[in-house]
């Protein structure tokens, strides 16, 4: 099995800026990223940067990067830009390894890579794990997944889904007056959703690098404007993504301060 994995890096971050640069017991988050999925398989690591700060401080660590576009609007059109500045051929194999996951599983990224020789229709392979909470399953901001016989995904949504139909409902009147405003929920006292076998999408995606290079002509998908989800845009348009389910929660990964100062004392423990 061979594969590349990009990194894609993005200087501008609202709620944590200068994100790939932070320090993490003397490295930048993106060459602590770069060199844990060197530990997978892979047969190159690279980080599709926008901004020469970045690549800089990746050569200063001895990881590659190359320096991509700033007018990307998502970390999949970067990557397309990184295959040709690469010269990767088409039918080579791509993972997208986010560049805000130091602790990222290296045997993660070998399953996800080996999505795409088990499922050769399929024009994506992803992650997903089960949901283990409640909480997790009602929650927005954890994008949960439904899958075919086959393993491939039917849909994305931070809606809760598959949605138990015949689940009671908490009252109105039991819930807070902002959470109301929302609707009802399920009742903490209710198991039936977990029935269904929920999963929680990962944001670990493998590719062909002829699919990169097609994705940002594909018209962008109405589902993937409402659910803000770019991996229906795939769906949309009759493509297939395989999901690999993994039954261990992954590490999580740094999106505000209080992420990084959790990792920095993970790193610190070693």
């Amino acid at each position: 099995m061979r594969f590349t994995v990009l990194i894609p890096a993005r200087l501008a971050s609202t709620r944590l800026p200068n994100k790939p640069l932070a320090d993490i017991g003397g490295q930048p988050m993106v060459v602590r990223v770069a060199r844990q999925a060197a530990q997978s398989a892979a047969q190159r690591v690279v980080v599709a940067a926008d901004s020469q700060a970045i690549t800089e401080a990746c050569k200063a660590h001895g990881v590659e990067a190359v320096l991509t576009g700033t007018h990307h609007l998502s970390g999949s059109d970067r990557l397309a830009q990184a295959c040709d500045l690469l010269g990767l051929a088409d039918d080579e194999v791509v993972v997208n390894v986010q560049g805000d996951e130091p602790l990222i599983a290296p045997a993660l990224i070998n399953q996800v890579a080996a999505l795409l020789n088990r499922h050769p229709q399929a024009s994506m392979g992803t992650a997903a794990h089960p949901v283990q909470t409640l909480a997790d399953f009602l929650n927005p901001n954890v994008v949960k997944v439904v899958l075919d016989a086959q393993g491939q995904a039917l849909y994305f949504s931070r809606a809760p889904i598959p949605y138990p139909r015949d689940a009671s409902l908490a009252p109105q009147t039991d819930l807070p007056t902002a959470a109301a405003a929302t609707g009802p929920t399920l009742n903490a006292t209710d198991a039936s959703w977990l029935k269904g076998q929920p999963l929680r999408h990962i944001g670990l995606y493998s590719y062909r690098a002829a699919f990169l290079r097609r994705f940002p002509a594909l018209q962008p998908a109405p589902l993937e404007l409402t659910e803000s989800l770019e991996q229906l845009r795939v769906l949309w348009h009759g493509l297939r993504i395989a999901v690999h389910v993994t039954q261990q929660a992954p590490a999580s990964g740094v999106d505000t301060p209080e992420d990084l100062a959790r990792i920095r004392r993970v790193f610190t423990a070693f």
